[in-house]
């Protein structure tokens, strides 16, 4: 299991040794703190929690510095950082995972288990568009533009049968609410990989606006 919380820097490209220019995004990936353990034993799977993003201390309730470690009464009650090693953290995701033998809570987890050149989804939140009709939602034609219809330009058209059904099918595709959803690319190509800047490098885009938190990890259907 390899995943990774980033967030997303923005496009440019690369040219690589024959002169061919690809199209990039950069990723902030990391440094990811293992927060949670989980095990078959004790919640019935094994995943594992990891945080990511810095948050200033006073911004976490007392729950969320109570499960991060940062609460802890020394001899004379009064409350201290622990020695987890965990700061304060922005976002928390489980992943599933076969084995949880290779992790410990506190670990740091960076861009180096990715390799150049293997395959990754990456998951993030498309851009929020508000409501759309259906030549911008769904990429309808439209009605003609002669003949006397002059407001039937970028209207769906019939959207159900007559009296023989009377009624609109479930699931039709209509104006409505576009974008602002969960969307995963799959089986985009690593181009490179920046250690010491915690940055990757995808070919191609990726789902969110700048600055967007994203998902890095292995390829389902590669």
């Amino acid at each position: 299991m390899k995943s990774l919380l980033g967030i997303k820097v923005g496009m440019t490209q690369v040219i690589d040794d024959a002169g061919e220019v690809s199209p990039v995004t950069l990723i902030q990936a990391g440094p990811c703190y293992v927060t949670q353990i989980k095990q078959q034993t004790t919640d019935g799977y094994t995943a594992i929690q990891i945080g990511f993003g810095d948050v200033k201390e006073k911004r976490l309730t007392r729950g969320q510095k109570g499960h991060l470690g940062l609460l802890k009464a020394d001899g004379k009650g009064r409350r201290r950082k622990s020695v987890s090693g965990i700061p304060p953290v922005r976002h928390l995701k489980e992943f599933r995972t076969r084995s949880v033998a290779d992790y410990k809570v506190g670990q740091v987890l960076t861009v180096d288990q990715f390799t150049t050149g293997e395959r990754v989804d990456v998951v993030g939140k498309s851009k929020g568009r508000g409501f759309a009709g259906v030549v911008k939602r769904h990429g309808f034609s439209g009605g003609p533009k002669t003949h006397g219809q002059s407001d039937r330009q970028r209207a769906p058209g019939s959207i159900g049968a007559t009296s023989g059904m009377s009624r609109v099918i479930k699931g039709m595709k209509m104006a409505g609410r576009m974008g602002n959803a969960r969307v995963t690319s799959t089986n985009i190509e690593v181009v490179r990989i920046d250690t010491e800047h915690n940055l990757i490098a995808v070919k191609g885009s990726i789902p969110g606006a700048k600055g967007g938190l994203v998902v890095i990890r292995d390829a389902a259907k590669s």
